[in-house]
Formats: structure tokens, sequence, C-alpha cells
């Protein structure tokens, strides 16, 4: 066999791409001291995505660069394939030190990955957050002032734990400089491909960009086809190589480097691109052309090699060594540290697809075997994973069942939940096609199995699947067995279909969960986790005026002692002495029965409950749980009225897990509390800057987005930012949160949209959502955030009644909704300190409805302001000051108006609310006085004199012309007038929207006898 190479070397000429090469420097420079970033990099195969950042990365500084490459076996269960690779060359360039740094409470987590740093933590769901985290740690320790970057190669093999951890980093990265690189073959993306619905999800982050890579144009296929021959192409001849190769470089170079370049008159030259890279390939000799196809059935990692090689073979060393000289010096392979690597992943597909089907089955038998016989030659993550493929591949079911299993026990240890569905779906596959399936998978039953991929599919959230794979393993245990264990197994399954339903905002799994308590037996394992799941979800389950079959269950539960309370207790009593998952189950049953407490208003008996759980979680490192703990107590501590108290707690437990390196998935929920007490504190910017920077990049869940979203939604239209306000709280006429099966969600939602709707000025999507909301959900059955969602619906009413003495058509709905909410009100507790508050601004809200006098009204206010002084929540302390401010003028006590008036306006400018601060400036100038002694009164905005200022308020309550010059004491023409003026001072199209504008400035107020300017 002649040495003359039949393919040339790659291009030894960078052919363009410098506007790429240059942006990826670029991006490298800036993240050394901005934020981090990350570039998608797209294309067809054979395009240039690995030769541009291979060029890239030479001009990087030595040990700055880490490649991992994804891996054409990922689909099939090895999982975290690329970051694999890049921790063990971060290992093998930089030693321990940076994952001792970035794992201070131990590198566990790591050695889920990387066997050599030492044994794994024990497995829990949450400790994959503290994995991620600690990656990310890892990353920011590497990256020092040099920086890093990051390669991932081949992400459309991607498995979903890698495609998991991509999407964490790129949105929680935060300390600069880290540059994050991912390449991906488009043409690859079929209509289901898991990456294609992931990508613009990834560049909707503002630190993610994408660059597609395209074909070469005519001028470069000819410098590229030069820098290769070493000589310049005829034209003929290089419109022919243009024509063909279509611009892709590999195709180019396969076309170029041949002994004569391709002409039309050509009849041998292939047209398909695969016969094209395979053509030099079968002038091989046969002993070469066994090497190689042993080399593509091997090469299902990052390449393969020597030993294995030679293993799977079985040639002399010379022989072999002689093929090997030969395929490198074609540039079929490329040396790679102990090993080879194919010169482009589609020339070992095109060779491995050219195997017949005996020899096929053959070499995946021999590489299976070889697992088992030279165990060092892979590495401990990626056996059980390659023998799976190997064993299938060659069509040995029972082996590939067995390994199947074992690589699912591995990606649990990995806590690869999609990879360990996979697995499992294929042991469950195999399962009626080998003899004695059960002995082959240590022992389990056949609902064992599916019970274990169920818990895979959650876990995934892959909720869905969860529920196919419940219904399919319910539907094989005979309805009448009464042994336990069948008893046992069908509640188990019951349970984790409840669990998969409870994750769908729309649809809870309680009934599941009521019949899975009833066929458990107690003695039975997993008893105390039913118990402790559903208390939880019973304690958070919505109820309605008309309740569902699933709340009439809880209904039932409750009236024969069995609720929430009871069933943690019981959870508790049945876990006592149990096993670690026995213990979890009390530590969540105590957070739960403590949380229920501290809602009744049982501060004494509920707080230890909350803190013992908590303590207990940390015992068991349980980061999830604790947070859990942390962030109900968090929540009622702020409920009651203890502001500052309850932060502490937050951080407090925030701290503890960003210095263990922890990331539970729950620390958003403890965030998003943050964002509450820091909004209702009147720290506006604070509670907005939480959310921008913890909360905005982790709205994937559609779940977690309506706690997430709501709180912005409110800090935004107290600031009035009103369209931010609109875009987090939802389109306006939005009742899917109806559907929802959680209260706090129905709450949290209908508040953040009445907000955004008062903030527009909505007065009748307002009252239609407070009515609907009033008329369907028992919200006396959840006081805490039932007290500001009633503030909202009660202002909705006033508002309307307002504008129905205008003669606005709003006073049927709006005294419906008043006596909806005064309903509710008087049957709420009044419990801690904000609850009788509200309580006060819900009556005044409603007395001024109902047209109560002034001096009356005054005094309710007065009342309002009293209760408001007990809590920390200055901003509702200010608007009852601005209400009473307006009641004392009615009342003719104009001097106590004007001290109250400068009281709101000094604290709303000081919280940043802008509305709230217009308002009490119009006030003022109404008043004519200033917002401090001795000042002058504010001017009127936008240019309005006095008049169009009285019109313009009376134009947002809704008056027609003839009611303002009714009001006025002028001519309806002049009050036409007016309003055309308006109109072309605020540059506004028409009345509605000067409305708007007025609400904007604060003019809005309707102030019932204030005497107003004349003209």
């Amino acid at each position: 066999m002649s040495a003359m190479p039949l393919f040339s070397e790659t291009s030894p000429l960078f052919v363009g791409r410098r506007d790429h090469l240059r942006l990826l420097a670029d991006q490298a420079q800036r993240v050394r001291t901005g934020s981090p970033e990350t570039l998608l990099v797209g294309g067809d195969a054979g395009v240039g995505k690995s030769r541009l950042v291979s060029e890239f990365a030479a001009t990087r500084p030595a040990g700055t660069v880490f490649v991992g490459a994804c891996l054409q076996l990922g689909v099939d269960g090895l999982s975290y394939a690329p970051f694999t690779a890049v921790l063990r060359q971060i290992l093998r360039e930089r030693g321990r030190p940076p994952f001792d740094a970035a794992a201070p409470g131990g590198t566990g987590e790591f050695a889920r990955l990387l066997p050599e740093l030492g044994e794994p933590s024990a497995d829990h769901r949450e400790n994959r957050g503290i994995l991620f985290e600690q990656v990310l740690r890892l990353f920011e320790q590497v990256a020092g002032e040099a920086g890093v970057t990051v390669v991932l190669e081949d992400l459309h093999w991607a498995d979903g734990a890698t495609r998991d951890l991509l999407v964490f980093l790129a949105r929680n990265l935060s300390r600069p400089g880290t540059q994050l690189i991912a390449t991906y073959r488009s043409d690859d993306l079929h209509r289901t491909h898991p990456l294609r619905q992931l990508l613009p999800q990834l560049e909707r982050l503002p630190c993610v960009g994408r660059i597609v890579l395209e074909p070469f144009t005519r001028e470069e296929v000819g410098a590229q086809a030069t820098a290769i021959r070493g000589e310049e192409l005829e034209q003929d001849a290089l419109d022919t190589l243009f024509r063909r190769s279509e611009g892709v470089p590999l195709f180019v170079e396969a076309l170029a480097a041949a002994e004569t370049c391709p002409s039309d008159d050509d009849p041998d030259l292939p047209d398909h691109f695969r016969d094209l890279l395979l053509e030099p390939v079968r002038r091989f000799d046969e002993t070469t052309l066994s090497v190689l196809r042993a080399a593509a059935v091997g090469a299902v990692a990052d390449g393969i090699e020597h030993e294995v090689l030679h293993h799977a073979v079985d040639l002399p060393e010379r022989e072999l060594e002689a093929a090997l000289h030969t395929l490198v010096d074609s540039n079929v392979l490329r040396p790679h540290r102990t090993g080879y690597r194919f010169r482009h992943a589609l020339l070992r597909d095109a060779v491995h697809h050219e195997i017949l089907p005996g020899p096929h089955s053959r070499l995946h038998l021999r590489y299976a075997r070889l697992i088992d016989e030279y165990p060092d030659a892979v590495p401990k993550d990626r056996r059980a994973a390659e023998q799976a493929h190997h064993y299938h591949a060659a069509q040995d079911l029972p082996r590939a069942m067995q390994a199947a299993w074992r690589a699912a026990v591995q990606a649990s240890k990995t806590l690869a939940f999609g990879e360990r569905l996979g697995m499992l779906d294929r042991v469950l596959a195999l399962w009626d096609r080998v003899p004695d399936p059960g002995d082959r998978v240590e022992g389990h039953s056949w609902p064992e199995v599916v019970s274990q991929a169920a818990s895979a599919a959650i876990s995934a959230d892959r909720h869905r699947r969860a529920l196919e794979l419940v219904d399919e393993a319910l539907a094989t245990l005979p309805e009448d067995a009464d042994d336990d264990v069948t008893l046992a197994t069908r509640a188990i399954l019951l349970r984790k279909r409840g669990q998969a339903r409870s994750t769908n905002v729309r649809g809870g799994g309680l009934d599941d969960l009521v019949r899975a308590l009833e066929l458990h037996p107690p003695h039975m394992p997993e008893y105390s986790q039913l118990l402790a799941v559903l208390a939880r979800e019973s304690a958070m389950l919505r109820e309605d005026r008309e309740p569902t079959p699933a709340q009439r269950i809880l209904q039932e539960l409750n009236d024969t002692g069995r609720g929430s309370s009871t069933l943690s207790e019981l959870a508790i009593e049945a876990a006592d002495g149990g096993s670690r998952s026995d213990r979890c189950a009390a530590a969540d049953a105590r957070i739960t029965l403590g949380g229920v407490r501290m809602r009744d208003g049982d501060i004494e008996n509920g707080r230890p409950l909350v803190e013992r759980g908590m303590a207990e979680a940390m015992e068991l490192r349980e980061p999830y749980m604790e947070a859990r703990g942390a962030g109900n107590l968090g929540h009622f501590l702020r409920e009651l009225g203890h502001h500052e108290e309850g932060l502490r707690v937050l951080e407090e437990s925030l701290a503890r897990h960003e210095a263990l390196s922890w990331a539970p998935f729950h620390r958003s929920f403890n965030h998003q509390n943050r964002a509450e007490i820091l909004f209702e504190t009147g720290e506006l910017r604070q509670s907005r800057e939480v959310y921008r920077r913890y909360l905005s990049r982790n709205l994937g869940d559609r779940k977690h987005q309506h706690y997430m979203q709501a709180v912005e939604a409110r800090a935004a239209a107290a600031m009035g930012d009103v369209v931010a306000a609109r875009a987090e709280a939802g389109p306006s006429g939005d009742r899917s949160m109806l559907d929802a099966h959680r209260m706090d969600i129905v709450q949290l939602r209908t508040t953040g949209l009445l907000d955004a709707a008062l903030a527009e000025g909505d007065l009748a999507e307002a009252l239609s959502l407070s009515r609907d909301v009033l008329e369907q959900a028992a919200l006396e059955r959840s006081p805490g955030y039932s007290w500001p969602l009633l503030e909202q619906m009660a202002e909705a009413a006033r508002l309307g009644a307002e504008r129905a003495r205008g003669g606005a058509k709003y006073g049927e709905t709006a005294r419906l909704v008043g006596g909806l909410v005064g309903t509710v009100a008087g049957k709420l507790p009044l419990n801690g300190l904000v609850r009788p508050a509200y309580a006060a601004t819900v009556r005044s809200l409603l007395a001024e409805a109902g047209g109560t006098e002034a001096p009356a009204l005054a005094a309710s206010w007065a009342a309002a302001v009293t209760a408001w002084d007990a809590t920390p929540m200055r901003l509702h302390r200010a608007r009852a000051r601005l209400r009473e401010a307006e009641a004392r003028i009615a009342a003719g006590e104009r001097s106590h108006a004007v001290e109250l008036t400068r009281m709101v306006h000094e604290t709303a400018a000081a919280c940043g609310a802008s509305p709230l601060a217009r308002a009490a400036e119009d006030l003022a100038r109404r008043l004519g006085t200033g917002l401090s002694g001795g000042s002058v009164p504010p001017p009127a905005p936008a240019g309005l004199t006095a008049r169009e200022t009285e019109v313009l308020r009376l134009l947002a309550s809704g008056a027609t012309n003839a009611a303002i010059a009714e009001a006025l004491f002028i001519s309806p023409k002049t009050a036409s007038v007016h309003v055309s003026n308006i109109l072309g001072k605020l540059g506004v199209p028409n009345r509605a929207t000067a409305g708007a504008r007025a609400r904007e400035l604060g003019l809005a107020q309707l102030v019932p006898n204030l005497p107003v300017q004349r003209s």
C-alpha cells in the first residue's frame, strides 16, 4: 500500500470566518471583566464549526481552553459526556485545588462524574442542584484573571443532563471570566429534536448569542483548494468544485485533495457526499479496512484507545501499526492522546454505515465483551452505557437488558434523571423478549421497575411520561388483590401519579394521593412519605364555592380530623425510628405542620416545628427541604408582620447554601420571598433588583413563574412602570389562574393582574376579574395572600362607585364586588400585625365606596393609618394617609390634610413610588400648598393650566363633556375646547389615552367637595 496520502491534511490556510473569529475573541475579552457569555455555533455537517473553534482556541493563552464533546452514545444514556471531559482536563492540568475550593463541603458531587475524586455523595434528587452549582463554582475558580473558555462540541448529540447543565450555567454564571461555546449541527435538528426546542429558550437570555456558519463562497472555495493543492485551479475546475461541494469545506477538502480535480466530464464522481467520503477509503487493503471498521464501531466516545482497538482487531502488533500508519497518513484517523479520532464524525458515520450486518453484530459484541475483559480501558462512568449500546447493537438482548439496568443505576448516581428514564424504558421494552427478566434487574418485578421509571420521569420533569408509566403498571395489578405487597405497590404508584399531576398548574393529584392513603398498609415501606406528600399538597390546595371532587375529598378528611395538620402528625408518628427516607418524611411533615400553625397565627407552636424540620434537613444534608423550611418560615413571619426577622431567616439560609455551594431548586422561592418582603417594606428598587438578578432567568418552569412574576408585577406597578407590570402580570382578560389547583397561585396571579389593570386605569377589567375570582374561589380558606387581594378588589369597588357617581356605568358591578369583599373579609382571621391593618383599609375603602360621610370616613382612615403604624409596611401606611387627607379636606380639616399630604410625598419619593408621589403633588397643588414648609405648590404637569388640570382629572374619571361642564360650572362647548387643548398638550389621540396619561401624572384622584381653582 502506497504511503501517499489519499486525503490531504486539512487546509493549512484558515479560510474565511475572520469575522466569526474576531467575534469569539471580542467575547473572550469582554467576559474577562464583564458578565459571562454563551455562544451557540451552528451549521450543517462539515461546514467548519470545529475548525473555527480550534483556530480560536489556538489564539488563547495556554491552559485557558477546555474542550469536551457530546457522544453519539449520548442519546443512549451516557450523561454529562462533554462536561466530564472538561472536568477531567481541568483535573489533569490544575489538580484538585480548584475542585476543593468549589466544593468546600467535599467533592462527593464531583465524584459522580469523576470517580477518581473519591466516593460520590448519597443519591438525592436535590443533589443535582448542588452538582450544578459546584460545576459553576469550578469554572469561576478556574477562570481567574486570564478567563476560561469551555467548549462543548456536537451539542446535537447531547443527553438531557448535559442540556440541563448548560442551561443552568447560561442562566446562573455571574462572575466575570467564563466563556461558554457550544457547537451543533443545524441539519440534524429534526422537528422534535430536544435541542431545536431548547435553542429559542436559551437565546432569550441576555447573555446568550448564536451564529450559524454558512458554506464558503466561490472565492473562499478557491482559496481553500489552492492551500490544499499548492496551486490555483483553472476557472472551470473551480466552478465545478464549487458546484459539486456546495461550498461545504469538508467536501471541498475531499474533492480538492484528489489527484485530479473533478470535472463535469468525470463519470465516476459520486453524487452523494457519503460516497465521496468513502471513495478514497475503498482503496485501502482489506487489513487496513478491517482496522478502520473496527475503529468506527468502537469510537462511540471522543475516540478509541489504541489498547482497545488492538484487542478488538486481534492483529499482530506490526500489522496493526502498519494499518494505523496508513490511516493516519491518509488523514482518516488522527492521533489523540493515547488513541485515535476520526478526522470528522461524518467520515466515521459513513464507514460504520457500510459495515455488513454480520460483521457489524460481531464487532459490537466484541467491544461489549472487551469492557469486561479490560475494564480499565474505559472510564468507570462510561462502562455500563457503552455495554448497553454494544449489546443492543449486537442484538444480544439478555445482556443488553442487564447492561441497561446497570446504566440506569449509574445514571441515578450522576443524577441524570432523563438518561435513567431512557435506560429503564429500554429495560421495560426488553422485558418480554428475554428469559427470566427479573433476575437480570437484581430481582425487581416489572411494576417495581415501572415505579422507578416513573420516579425518574418525575425528577426529569417528564410528567406525562410518568403518568403513562404509572397507568401501564396499575393496569397489570389485580384489582381484587388484598395482600400487603400488592396494596403497597398500587399505593406507591398512585402516589407517584398524584405527584406527577400536582406539578401541573391546572390539575392537582389529590384524589390519587387520597386513594393511595386508603390502600397503603401503614406498616409497609414508604407510608410516611405518602402522608408527608399528602399533607404538603392539601395545605396548598385551592377550594372553590362549588368544590371539585378532589376538594370534596379534602373537606371530608378535614371533617374526620385528617386534614393537613393531622396528616403531618401521622407522618411524623409513622416515620419514628425508621429509615433515612422516613426521617426525611418526618422533617418534611414538621415543616408543613409548623407552616399550617403559623398560617393560623400560632407562631409560638408553629415556628419551633419549622425550625426543627430545618435542623433535621441540615443533619440529613437535604438542601431542598432545608430551603423549603426557611422559605416557609420567612413567608409566614412576613404575613404576620415580622418582616425584618423573616428577611433575616431567608438571607441566612441563602448565605449558608451559598457558602456550601448548594443550589437547591427551592432557592428561587426564597429569593421570591425576599422580593416580597422588600416590596412590602417599600424597598421597591431592591425588590426589582432581586427579581432581575435571581429570578428573571429562571422562568422556564411555568408553574414557578406565577410566583416570581407576580411580585415583580406589583413592584413595577408601584413604581409606575406600567409596561413591565403588564408584561409580568400577563395579558388583560386572562382567567387562566382560575384553573390552578393551588390557592397561592390563584391569589398571586390575580393580585398581579389587578395591580396592572389599576395602574393602566382599566377599571372594567379590574372589577370583572374581582367578581370572577370572588364568585369562584373560597378566598376565606387561605388568609395570607387573600388580604392584599381583597385590598385591591376593594379599591376597584371604590373607584367603580366614584365613577358611577360621575355617570359611568360601573355601579352595579362595583356594588357586587364590594359586597363580596365585605363578606369574605368578615370571615378572615385578624391575628398578627398585618391582617388588622388590611382589614381596616378594606373597611375604609368599602365605606368610601358606599358614600360614607366625610367626618366618619376621615375617622375610619385614621384608624387604618394607626393600624399600619404597627407594621413596617410604609407604602401601605402612606396610601392610607392619602385617603385620610382627602377625607379631611372634604370634612373641612385643611391644615391636617396638608400635613398628611407632605408625609405621603416624603415616603413615596423615598420608596420610588412615582404614582403615589405624583398623587400627593396633585393634592398639594389643589390645596395651594408646597410639599414642605415655605415651599410653593408643585407646578401643573405637562404645561397644563389649572383649569385644564381639573378637566383632565374629571376626564380620567370617565366623565363626559356634559358632566365636566356641570362639575366646573362651564358650558359643554367650553369643556370640549379644554379637552381638545389637553389632547394636544399631552400628545395623545383620544380621551381614553388621555385618561391613562392622567393616571401616570397622578391626576386620577377624586376628592369630594374639594374647592377647585376658577379660571
